[in-house]
């Protein structure tokens, strides 16, 4: 009996201790531009809720912020600091609601009355008004935590915005057919020109271009590339290189490998660049490193559609 006695009584000493050891704060109405009073005042309680259920904090009445303030709430450190001050709080929290487009900006601060300086500063975004009870939920761990609100995700408090798929940097996607003549200048069973035709994946960013190159070039020719794209506007000299693959058909009868890896130098000319139809003049210097030690010149036009 005496035994369960000390126990009972350890735990009511440790719940008291509990409740003393939480810190006094004051949370004051949120500013708003072009958000409805009754979303800022939602806003507002579900934040002052949201901070108390996370039980580290004894958040100050609200009748009694009310009464104390001024009708314009608090938009910097020091007046938060006089308010915890005379409420005899240890931190005070202020922010705003600020519409930008659909998007509702949260901005807040912590402040922290003894020091008088911001112990937190950060904001969210949520993309409509329903989503802000995610975002409050976000800002009270914020505070609670004192760290930043994009560390406080978690199953069950992700924001519309951090759903939405990540965008990377766009590029134009095109498909390019080209055709013109191989003049050889080594190799290629000394023939005088060749037809070549080249069948090309292009993406096109502002000021480069990356292309996969499928080619009939007395043989089979497939080839990975990269080029400068010196200007932006409507005729675009442009000169970059590519490392591949090409098999080369040769005519005679000796046993040397005719295929293997090969390099290329390029240059040229997109003409009508910023149209949704392109011309082509291409001009590729290419060293295949086969037994033939094939290398030629390849001119070719082409539209990239």
């Amino acid at each position: 009996m005496k035994k369960a006695f000390l126990i009972a009584a350890g735990i009511l000493l440790l719940t008291q201790v509990t409740v003393q050891a939480k810190v006094k704060m004051v949370v004051l109405p949120l500013r708003s531009i072009g958000v409805e009073e009754t979303s800022t005042q939602t806003a507002y309680l579900l934040l002052r809720q949201e901070i108390g259920k996370l039980g580290k904090h004894e958040v100050v009445s609200d009748a009694l912020v009310r009464e104390t303030v001024d009708p314009t709430p608090c938009a910097d450190v020091a007046c938060a600091a006089d308010i915890g001050r005379e409420l005899n709080a240890a931190e005070v929290v202020f922010g705003s609601l600020n519409k930008l487009g659909e998007k509702i900006i949260v901005q807040f601060t912590l402040v922290d009355v003894a020091t008088r300086k911001a112990s937190l500063i950060d904001n969210i975004t949520a993309m409509s008004v329903e989503d802000l009870e995610t975002v409050m939920k976000r800002v009270a761990k914020s505070i609670v935590k004192r760290q930043p609100v994009a560390k406080t995700a978690e199953v069950g408090a992700i924001t519309e915005k951090e759903a939405l798929k990540p965008r990377g940097r766009r590029t134009r996607r095109g498909f390019a057919t080209r055709f013109g003549y191989l003049f050889p200048t080594n190799g290629y069973d000394d023939d005088e020109q060749v037809f070549a035709i080249d069948f090309l994946t292009m993406y096109e960013a502002k000021d480069f271009m990356v292309n996969g190159l499928f080619g009939i070039r007395k043989g089979i020719a497939l080839n990975i590339g990269a080029t400068y794209l010196s200007t932006r506007t409507d005729f675009c000299p442009y000169f970059g290189g590519g490392l591949g693959f090409h098999w080369v058909h040769h005519n005679d009868s000796e046993d040397k490998r005719s295929d293997g890896f090969e390099a290329i130098l390029s240059g040229g000319l997109i003409a009508f660049r910023t149209y949704n139809f392109r011309i082509l003049l291409n001009l590729d210097y290419c060293i295949s490193f086969n037994e033939y030690n094939d290398q030629a010149l390849v001119f070719t036009m082409g539209m990239i559609r």
